[in-house]
């Protein structure tokens, strides 16, 4: 089970529900220093928060009473923390270069792990070198990435942020993840389908989407290559099921394996990320896996009034469990950061989204809040019109590396000017006051409707994570972070963050209508009225000729 949140932090949640965050500061003048948390260039504010010193170290309190630290060992240690599928987590020992033993199941994993990181290491020279080759001889130029979920956000996420920093040269690169036709289509239109190379980036090699999508390039390379060119050598799979991957058809020399520990939202640091060396080179990726790793050693070691995942974890906690928040919105001030909300929403909701426990019994109380998030500016002029003046409070989480990694300083500096502008309007609003003073100064009447719509509550709680400047080591750390926290919460909560049963549900009841709308099967008795209707409505009109009434 969960254990609650003890008494004393309900009571002081209920008591700071209903305090002004600017009276949080005035009673408090060393509020920022108490509430900031700093390492290796990071900086993780929560003076902006509706939380106080203390409460955050009753929550400290809390994760010694729930085990917390003896979870954290069995992490690192390859324990089978996974405890519903009886697997560990090895997500992070696929970025520690170390030699220490890990032993899982009486096996020692850390050479294996070794001898796959070179080998995929070496496959994405070959790429960049242009030594691998097709099946007509032409050197693959063209890579395009299959998969979905943790095996397409991952790598996709990287490589947009990080494109540009790399090693020049090398193949370029596209993602399909969608099922839909038109993603496939877009990504191979002007590819030369002797040049092309695709990476099935699946686990289990079951993932519906991810099969269809390499039936379908299966075809189109079929259909262009010349007549008796093997079609085979144009495929790559990343997978911890070889067996399947060979039954595909993938030659055993292009298939990179990896251990089932590994969960597909954590995959990024696996042959998955074979893109990843691919595109940006290997000197990059072998960054991005040691900035992960230093935040590895610190969340590992840290004590956990000082550990950056642990205290983000707390204030998560705060937020959804006893402030009862049911939102939490993730903004990078960074172009290149601009796959970071959807990345960090499947991590965060598949992992935590679940009403059980690890032993089944149901949680006491509501687990993760819904996640969400744009890119700033952008998102200032779409949806912070709600944050500041709708009904709703919800938690905000501004991400701002603070030097540009290029272009014009001056509006980089703006950027972040909007960023640090945007949380303190937040916090502190603008009271009617201001607002009559603001109208006077600019000669207009201070009616009582003008004032009102003008007005900003404040009181809308913010986190601030302040990053240096966003190369491969930094990202590697910014999403072990991410990662950690999220494992965190989930024990904190008392549930398994690495399982994902609800997601099979959807796929098993896809099967039979998949049958109904191809093939004109017939559903199953049970099936439910309003899924038969539109079932029958969907085939009149894929029955209809082009252009017909």
């Amino acid at each position: 089970m969960n254990p609650p949140l003890p008494d004393p932090l309900r009571a002081a949640a209920r008591t700071l529900a209903s305090t002004p965050i600017a009276a949080l500061f005035e009673r408090d003048p060393r509020r920022v220093e108490r509430l900031t948390w700093t390492w290796d260039g990071f900086r993780v504010d929560l003076s902006k928060e509706r939380i106080t010193p203390e409460a955050m170290t009753g929550l400290c309190a809390h994760a010694e009473e729930v085990g917390l630290a003896r979870w954290i060992a069995a992490l690192f240690a390859g324990e089978k923390v996974n405890v519903s599928e009886g697997r560990p987590a090895l997500h992070p020992a696929l970025r520690d270069a170390s030699s220490a033993p890990l032993a899982v199941d009486g096996n020692d994993l850390r050479g294996s792990i070794r001898a796959v990181r070179e080998r995929t290491a070496q496959v994405a020279a070959d790429l960049r070198r242009g030594e691998r080759l097709g099946a007509t001889g032409a050197p693959i130029r063209h890579l395009v990435h299959l998969g979905i979920g943790g095996s397409d956000l991952g790598p996709r996420l990287v490589v947009e942020a990080l494109r540009g920093e790399g090693a020049p040269g090398g193949p370029d690169v596209a993602f399909v993840a969608n099922v839909d036709p038109v993603a496939l289509d877009r990504a191979l239109a002007g590819l030369d389908p002797r040049a092309t190379l695709f990476v099935v980036a699946s686990k289990g090699f079951t993932t519906q989407e991810t099969l269809a999508n390499a039936r379908a390039a299966r075809s189109w390379l079929e259909a262009a290559l010349p007549p008796g060119a093997d079609a085979r050598r144009h495929f790559l799979a990343a997978t911890a099921s070889v067996e399947a991957a060979a039954a595909f058809g993938v030659p055993a020399d292009a298939i990179l394996p990896f251990h089932d520990g590994v969960g597909g939202r954590f995959s990024l640091w696996s042959p998955v990320g074979v893109t990843i060396a691919a595109a940006l080179g290997n000197d990059a990726r072998d960054e991005l896996f040691a900035g992960a790793h230093a935040m590895d050693r610190h969340f590992a070691t840290a004590p956990f009034d000082a550990n950056l995942p642990v205290v983000l974890a707390l204030a998560g906690l705060w937020n959804a469990s006893a402030l009862g928040l049911r939102q939490r919105i993730v903004v990078p001030y960074a172009e290149a950061l601009g796959l970071l909300p959807a990345y960090l929403q499947q991590l965060s909701l598949e992992s935590n989204g679940k009403r059980v426990t690890r032993d089944g019994t149901p949680v006491d109380g509501r687990t993760v809040p819904a996640l969400w998030g744009g890119i700033g500016t952008d998102g200032q002029h779409a949806f912070f019109q709600w944050l500041h003046q709708g009904t709703d409070v919800v938690p905000v989480e501004f991400v701002v590396p603070a030097v540009p990694v290029r272009g014009d300083p001056t509006r980089h500096a703006l950027l972040v000017a909007n960023a640090l502008a945007q949380a303190q309007a937040l916090a502190l609003g603008r009271s009617p006051d201001a607002v009559a003073a603001e109208l006077a100064k600019r000669g207009l009447a201070a009616s009582a409707t003008a004032v009102a719509v003008r007005v900003c509550p404040g009181d809308r709680p913010s986190t601030t994570i302040v990053t240096p400047r966003l190369d491969a080591r930094t990202l590697g750390a910014l999403l072990a972070l991410y990662e950690h926290r999220t494992f965190v919460e989930g024990i904190l909560w008392g549930i398994n963050p690495f399982d994902q049963f609800g997601v099979e549900l959807g796929k098993i009841l896809a099967d039979p209508i998949v049958a109904a709308l191809v093939d004109g099967s017939e559903l199953a008795p049970g099936t439910d009225a309003s899924t038969r209707a539109l079932v029958a409505h969907v085939r009149s009109l894929m029955r209809r000729e082009p252009g017909s009434d």
